[in-house]
């Protein structure tokens, strides 16, 4: 059994609750108390009307006693509520902004997992962010748009066919590693990976896929990101994959292949490049914790972790948090992300609970004392069992100069020749497609609709 938990960040304040003032408990009254100097002779009233008021006042004690027992009852709630209050985390609703992200989980609720648009998921997570800032909508949706078109005009070029999932992947991964070029002039530059503060722990918004279209730089958060917006926009079908510290690109070629696009060094890769991290155990990935192809429902369960850790960083811990990770969690069980979020949160819970009855779990001796309230008792055992699960799952925490490192190595001679073996056979298979498509007679196809141009829903604003 663990004795003293061992947190991964700070907490900066813990707040107290009052007890608040209960109602004054409502004198019983004695209905039947008679005056000594009243005398009751026989004869002198009518029985009946004696009888009337009996039962009259036999009423009248059995709602005083429901009244009081209804007193009773609701100060008990009160007394209760109170008391469970030191054991949740002190609410942050009462800071500005907090409201923004309130509303992004409800719009987040309002999406299909099977069927939503995942830009305009990302919009709502990063929109929240920016306090529903009314010109971010606009300019998120003209960069996409600005994309998408770049994207379908290469494709137009080169004489793309809408089934020919293989193009239009390569035309997306086109976009991330080379110049685009419109009558001799670039429209876009290759995107860069943003070595900079690239975990966000200055400025949160280098996460963002707004900040990687306005600046052309980004990382394996943001750039992974918009390559599935941009493949759902043209109707291509591509899987987010993720690893230690890490995500990337995969998709399917005519044969059934896997292949894997590593956009922060614009290069083709294998599975053996990931592998060569040294942090992927067997039982992770017995435990499907990484190099999954993600589906749709799973992509949305990190767009909810995307959420918390947006509000983490902005305002700190507190039991939204906790909703929106288990709305994660619900999604997608096996996202460790979700889970290692969870446990963090569980842990500034309980150290929270703890100060409100002078508790240092730290320190061995007073952790015991714990023992007098089961509602900590809880908390501590459901914290250990998050350990346990996290050990067994097979993850194994990849420190960032261990991920710098592997970064690096993916620009490596040795890797560099295994993605241009894997481009050129790529190339010389859609080069024979081409050829036999040429010599195909071609189909009367019906006439093709407008490329239809990307909206932000108006419930999202």
């Amino acid at each position: 059994m663990r004795y003293i938990i061992i947190l991964f960040f700070n907490v900066s304040s813990i707040c107290l609750g009052q007890i608040p003032k209960f109602p004054e408990m409502p004198q019983k009254n004695n209905l039947f108390r008679v005056q000594e100097t009243q005398t009751i002779t026989p004869g002198r009233y009518n029985h009946s009307r004696i009888n009337s008021h009996a039962d009259q006042r036999i009423n009248q004690q059995a709602d005083q006693e429901h009244i009081n027992k209804e007193v009773e009852r609701q100060i008990a709630e009160i007394r209760a509520e109170s008391f469970a209050k030191n054991f949740r985390l002190a609410s942050l609703a009462d800071q500005k902004g907090t409201s923004s992200y309130y509303a992004a989980y409800e719009n987040l609720s309002q999406l299909d997992p099977e069927s939503y648009s995942i830009a305009d998921a990302v919009f709502i997570v990063e929109n929240a962010y920016y306090d529903n800032n009314k010109n971010f909508h606009e300019s998120y949706q003209n960069q996409i748009q600005k994309a998408t078109n770049i994207i379908r005009n290469d494709l137009k070029k080169k004489g793309v066919e809408d089934s020919d999932n293989v193009s239009k992947n390569l035309s997306i991964f086109r976009y991330f590693a080379e110049d685009s070029k419109q009558n001799g002039k670039v429209v876009h530059k290759a995107m860069k990976y943003d070595f900079d503060d690239y975990m966000g722990a200055k400025d949160y918004s280098k996460m963002f896929v707004s900040k990687l279209m306005k600046t052309n730089s980004g990382q394996c958060h943001s750039m992974p990101l918009l390559y599935l917006i941009l493949a759902e926009q043209i109707g291509a079908d591509a899987y987010l994959v993720m690893s230690p510290n890490h995500s990337y690109i995969r998709f399917k070629n005519d044969d059934g292949e896997i292949l894997s696009i590593e956009l922060t060094n614009g290069m083709f890769s294998a599975n053996s490049f990931v592998l060569n991290s040294g942090y992927i155990k067997a039982e992770a990935l017995k435990n499907k914790l990484y190099m999954q192809n993600l589906n749709k429902r799973e992509v949305l369960s990190q767009t909810y972790v995307d959420l918390a850790s947006g509000y983490i960083h902005k305002f700190g811990y507190d039991e939204f948090v906790s909703k929106v990770l288990d709305k994660a969690l619900l999604l997608n069980p096996q996202n460790i992300n979700a889970t290692l979020w969870k446990s963090n949160t569980d842990q500034v819970r309980f150290m929270q609970s703890c100060a409100r009855f002078g508790i240092d779990p730290q320190i061995k001796e007073q952790l015991q004392n714990i023992r007098n309230y089961p509602p900590l008792e809880d908390q501590f055992r459901q914290i250990n069992l998050s350990f346990d699960y996290i050990d067994q799952s097979g993850f194994s925490q990849m420190p960032l100069d261990q991920y710098e490192k592997w970064l690096s190595s993916l620009r490596s001679t040795e890797n560099k020749q295994k993605s241009d073996e894997i481009a050129e056979r790529i190339k010389i298979l859609n080069a024979q497609k081409q050829r036999e498509a040429q010599n195909k007679p071609k189909p009367i196809l019906p006439k093709k609709e407008s490329p239809k141009i990307y909206k932000i829903p108006k419930e999202f604003l």
